[in-house]
């Protein structure tokens, strides 16, 4: 039987309610709630596979895998944390686990924008403070309807298809930018200057590359619509934060909402969190309770392909 570590398991079962028996179905595993680097190399000693959350493997750290290592899961989709040119020099395969956060990311997509339409933080901000205007008075805050808006998505993979799907139902109308052309309903395939210049929310679900790192950047801010809003719920760096913080600062835009920031762990200095039209949430697109359970069943399936020597969902094959 093939030995497994899974090296940080708690960033998917913080709250121990995962099972992870379909695991031991098909292997021996071994559960650490964290692994910092120092520890990594002693723990992945005589296992075959190795499961990673987020968790940073260097070619500095690669290098060093022993060779009975054969396989590293990705317990996500994005795997920009994995040195995949290093492993592949190893010998060692990679695999990630696609679609599995795919409701989960788009219900929070959706949610920013029906918050951002109403303005509900920033109302909920002020009555913690006291302040009753918007009861005693006129209305202090923006208030829209989301139907007939327009919403630019930038990657029509299975999140941006199903956060379309849902924009399609509330009314609105939708532009997107890919780097191919889908055959989808309803939507039109534009330039991303174009997508920017008229969108009323701009939504970010293509993943963190070379190419994409910092795509949106003070000359794209300077294109979006000084009414516009901007969410992020795929990878902080595909935004240049520092030129966001600007762009807030001076009202190049409406807001952002984010899920995700440049540097995780953030710097608790960071303006963005003093920030009135700004929504962060810290990384939950993905942790709701029934995509985490999808999450280790779909692991499942790709160590039992994998064990069966017909590996699925190959990132550096």
């Amino acid at each position: 039987m093939k030995n497994t570590v899974f090296l940080n398991s708690k960033k998917i079962n913080f709250d121990g309610k995962i099972n992870f028996s379909k695991l031991n179905k098909f292997t021996k595993v071994k559960l650490y709630d964290r692994s910092d680097k120092y520890e990594i190399l002693e723990r992945v000693k005589e296992q075959n596979i190795v499961v990673t959350k987020e968790l940073p493997l260097s070619s500095d750290l690669i290098d060093k895998f022993p060779s009975s290592v054969e396989l590293i899961c990705e317990a996500g989709t994005g795997y920009n944390n994995i040195d995949i040119k290093a492993a592949r020099k190893k010998n060692i395969l990679v695999c990630n686990v696609p679609g599995y956060s795919t409701d989960a990311v788009a219900q929070l997509a959706i949610t920013f924008m029906l918050n951002l339409c109403s303005s509900l933080i920033l109302q909920q901000t002020m009555l913690r403070k006291g302040d009753f205007s918007n009861f005693t008075d006129d209305l202090h805050v923006p208030h829209a309807e989301i139907k007939g808006k327009t919403l630019g998505i930038i990657g029509a993979g299975a999140i941006g298809q199903r956060v379309i799907k849902t924009a399609l139902a509330l009314g609105m109308k939708i532009l997107v930018y890919n780097r191919s052309i889908k055959p989808i309903s309803n939507v039109k395939f534009v330039s991303l200057d174009e997508l920017l210049s008229k969108s009323d929310f701009v939504s970010i679900h293509c993943p963190l590359t070379k190419d994409t790192k910092h795509l949106i950047n003070r000359d794209k801010f300077n294109l979006i619509k000084s009414t516009s809003f901007i969410i992020n719920t795929a990878r902080g760096a595909i935004i240049d934060e520092k030129d966001l913080i600007e762009a807030l600062q001076n009202g190049t835009i409406a807001g952002a909402a984010l899920d995700v920031q440049e540097k995780e762990p953030f710097d608790i200095d960071n303006p963005l969190f003093s920030m009135k039209n700004v929504i962060l949430t810290p990384h939950i697109g993905c942790k709701c309770i029934e995509a985490r359970q999808r999450l280790v069943d779909l692991l499942g399936n790709n160590i039992e392909a994998f064990i069966n020597k017909s590996p699925i969902n190959l990132v550096n094959s």
